[in-house]
């Protein structure tokens, strides 16, 4: 952490300074709107609290805060994304950390009875530099709610706050106009920008003509979280548990080393019956999940939350209000707004957030003049393609999941799935339900991948796969991921090479001069003239040397850039290998060792392109093709 830059300050850094001229009470009008405060909504408000020149609203109809959410599982990616917001760290202490899940199945001499069918380490070495883990929907709502509290815009959920209708004016300067239901009368609130994350039965997806389209699996499911006295031995792992006649139960061990998340299966469904048609009960979620677990035994002593819900995938076919490329988006749809699923695969809290994540830098982008409003055409063509492969992940993980243990054929399969299949099934698709499976395909903001073969383990379009490093002019160990924060820059990693960095016509030092003199180079065009040379783009470089043996004042002064209104110099931009714990990040991440390379990385933390350290034509071609010089 970064602080003092600009001048001594005291008390805790995480408190930026209050934007100037902060407006007292409600406001009429501002940039973005965003509506519900889900885990989609905040991750895009926390993200826009960090611009200080950027005014967002955000709205729920609740009445207060979340104090008991539904969604529990944090996959590693997504706490990839809580480190750049600054609270990776806090939640890994208070969550459940899965470290391996369980398998079983009906014994085979007493069918009745399940036994132990397999273990397996639930997130492969090395995938992430984070684990998976479980913890409450509410608690993540609270750190985003301190992330927005601490930022310079101060920003605040207002709540009891029912949409009514939105509408779209192009000839207004503020297009959006939304009309909302409060105790004290209608407000109407006008904005540049509209982001509806109000869940399946979105308000906002209704205003701009979407719909969800799919089907239910006709399979009723239930769900509760208990305090409980059981034998059974697999209790704090996550288990996964198939009966021969009984249904199916996958267990989700939570925080504070007692509650446990029960999902049990229930009955078929007719094929126009819902759910809520049947009365189930928490006593009968109880009962199932006792023939399930047979000859263990299961003492329910408290339900802390319960429901019960029927498997549906239902899609969008786009995410924001465009009619087509001519026209620029102005309101857009995320999370369960425009995709839902069941919950058993632990995807949809992360994949909301995960759409925001993406919406937002681009937003911040356009509103403040660095790209052009076509950018947001992205959101939606590289969001709705993460969306359909989920739901078809999802169909096919749940069908798997209700099928019984060694019965009846499936439709459409040539055979029951039996135990082993079903666990080589869930370890094949570890990466996707880590959530580092997500690859953007080739567009503006992703290159093709022509050199790819610099950096075999930096796969284009993917995000950026962090690995333990050395910060030179400290000799400190962390990640060379965990630099980067929430803050809508972009980032440049130089891996030099073998070349001695030190040496003026090595690449580095080639690539620094070059980016620090060329006005054509993104450095110099598109960083406002007033500003640090790395408020825009963020270069940082890995030289292969130990830090024992370079003194970073040897190095091109780029990389120790005078900033802030005393000109001091960041010394926190330079990296050496981190070998004495034998993790050459050039080995771990397939960087080529003799040319080296640079990696672009988006605001998001995906890998726009790898480029030879020479190639300055083409990193000013692709920046030319994202950003627009500001004053």
């Amino acid at each position: 952490m970064q602080f003092h830059l600009d001048g001594f300050r005291t008390g805790d850094p995480r408190v930026k300074p209050a934007a100037p001229n902060l407006p007292e009470g409600i406001p009429d009008q501002v940039d973005v709107l965003i509506v519900g405060c889900g885990p989609a909504g905040l991750t895009l408000a926390a993200q826009l609290s960090a611009f200080a020149g950027i005014s967002t609203m955000i709205v729920d109809q609740k009445p207060g805060p979340l104090e008991l959410g539904q969604a529990d599982g944090i996959a590693c990616r997504t706490m990839e994304m809580f480190q750049a917001f600054g609270f990776a760290e806090k939640l890994m202490q208070e969550a459940y950390w899965v470290n391996e899940t369980t398998f079983w199945k009906p014994d085979d001499d007493q069918p009745r009875h399940i036994a132990r069918s397999g273990r397996i380490q639930d997130v492969e070495d090395d995938l992430s530099e984070f684990p998976h883990l479980i913890l409450n929907q509410a608690r993540v709502h609270d750190f985003y709610l301190e992330v927005m509290r601490n930022s310079p815009r101060r920003l605040e959920p207002l709540y009891n706050r029912q949409l009514t209708d939105l509408s779209r004016d192009d000839s207004a300067e503020y297009p959006i106009t939304a009309r909302f239901d409060t105790p004290d009368g209608e407000q109407v609130v006008q904005a540049r920008y509209a982001v509806g994350c109000d869940g399946a039965r979105s308000t906002v997806r209704k205003s701009i003509g979407r719909q969800l389209t799919g089907d239910a699996a006709n399979q009723a499911w239930g769900v509760m979280d208990v305090l409980a006295v059981s034998d059974f031995p697999d209790l704090r792992f996550k288990s996964v548990i198939r009966s021969a006649s009984e249904g199916n139960i996958l267990i989700i061990p939570r925080e504070g080393g007692y509650l446990v998340r029960l999902y049990v299966e229930m009955d078929k469904l007719a094929a126009d019956e819902r759910v809520a048609s049947r009365n189930i009960t928490s006593d009968q979620l109880v009962s199932a999940a006792q023939r399930i677990l047979h000859p263990y035994t299961l003492d329910v002593k408290e339900i802390a939350w319960w429901s019960v819900y029927e498997i549906g995938q239902r899609l969008c076919d786009k995410f924001d209000d465009s009619t087509g490329p001519a026209q620029t988006p102005r309101i857009f749809i995320a999370g369960d707004a425009c995709h839902t699923h069941s919950p058993k695969a632990g995807q949809g809290m992360n994949v909301s957030m995960g759409d925001t994540f993406n919406l937002g830098w681009k937003l911040a982008a356009v509103l403040r003049g660095q790209a052009d409003p076509d950018l947001l055409h992205s959101y939606s063509a590289e969001r709705q393609g993460v969306a359909a492969d989920l739901i078809d992940f999802d169909r096919h993980w749940a069908k798997r999941f209700s099928e019984e243990a060694g019965g009846d054929q499936a439709e459409g399969t040539d055979a029951a799935l039996d135990a082993a299949a079903f666990q080589d099934y869930f370890a094949k698709h570890g990466r996707y339900t880590a959530g580092t499976a997500v690859q953007y395909a080739p567009s503006a903001l992703v290159m093709e991948d022509r050199h790819q073969a610099l950096a075999t383990g930096q796969v284009i379009g993917k995000r950026f796969h962090s690995a333990q490093v050395i910060r030179l002019a400290d000799g400190k160990p962390m990640q060379l991921g965990h630099a980067a924060l929430a803050d809508g820059r972009w980032r440049l990693y130089a891996f030099a090479g073998s070349q001695d960095p030190r040496d003026t016509d090595s690449p580095l030092w080639q690539l620094c001069e070059a980016l620090a003199t060329d006005p054509a180079l993104p450095l110099l065009r598109y960083t406002p003239e007033a500003a640090d040379i790395d408020a825009m783009i963020d270069l940082r470089a890995v030289i292969g040397q130990s830090h024992h043996d370079v003194n970073i004042d040897d190095l091109h002064p780029l990389l120790k850039p005078a900033k802030g209104r005393y000109g001091l110099p960041d010394t926190e931009k330079v990296f050496t290998p981190d070998r004495k714990s034998g993790m050459d990040i050039y080995d771990m991440r397939g960087i080529d060792p003799e040319e080296g390379c640079l990696l672009i990385v988006r605001p998001d933390q995906y890998v726009a392109g790898i480029l030879p350290l020479t190639d300055t034509a083409a990193l000013a071609a692709f920046f030319d093709g994202v950003l627009r010089r500001t004053e």
